[in-house]
């Protein structure tokens, strides 16, 4: 009995250790292989150039430009300069604190061929999932539901090709992406609670209280 226990215990222990291992399932890996075999070095170096797009650096930097310009803006425009500035600033931190918790080999570790044909090596061996790329657009595809049909399916489907060059790129699998995805719709739409998010929400808002 006290060997099991001890058995029991110690498989607790491993059961609650962190970090936990992922792995890629097998759609996961048929399309990661067929990427690697089919691909060549300038669909990847274009794909390269494409997913910086989607990099935390570029995207904080650019929040944080457009809250500074909305500073002398109305107060709806002020709203929407705060809300993407914390979106941005919450999906760049999730990521890192879930690849704490979470490691999954990358797809670019784990092919030879894909290197022949032009993959390169993306970020750390072990920081699969998820993909903080996809989330930052999962996150403005979401914003984007507030805007005009026109505007709303060009900023979405930028969102989704964007988001599809890190499978390209083998630097993620593509379950990643897809959570990446949306846990960043979701966050955003969250975080709408905290910042009165949409534009069109809070303009209509002050127009009741102006008329009453």
């Amino acid at each position: 009995m006290l060997k099991q226990a001890e058995f029991l215990g110690r498989r607790l222990r491993r059961a609650r250790s962190f970090p936990i291992a992922i792995r890629p399932t097998k759609a996961d890996i048929a399309v990661a292989r067929e990427i690697a075999r089919n691909t060549a070095p300038a669909p990847e170096y274009a794909a390269r150039a494409l997913t910086w797009g989607a990099d935390e650096k570029v995207l904080l930097v650019l929040a944080t430009a457009g809250w500074i310009v909305s500073r002398g803006c109305s107060e709806p425009l002020r709203r929407a300069g705060n809300h993407a500035l914390l979106v941005t600033a919450a999906t760049s931190l999730l990521p890192h604190v879930m690849k704490s918790f979470f490691d999954q080999t990358r797809p670019d570790r784990r092919t030879v061929i894909g290197h022949i044909h032009g993959v390169s090596f993306s970020g750390k061996r072990d920081d699969a999932f998820p993909s903080g790329h996809a989330m930052h657009m999962g996150a403005l595809a979401s914003a984007a539901g507030t805007l005009p049909a026109g505007p709303r399916r060009a900023i979405r489907a930028f969102a989704i090709g964007l988001s599809l060059t890190r499978v390209v790129v083998l630097a993620h699998w593509a379950s990643d992406v897809v959570v990446g995805f949306a846990l960043g719709a979701a966050l955003e739409r969250l975080l709408r609670l905290w910042t009165v998010y949409p534009i069109a929400a809070a303009s209509s808002k002050e127009n009741e209280h102006a008329d009453t």
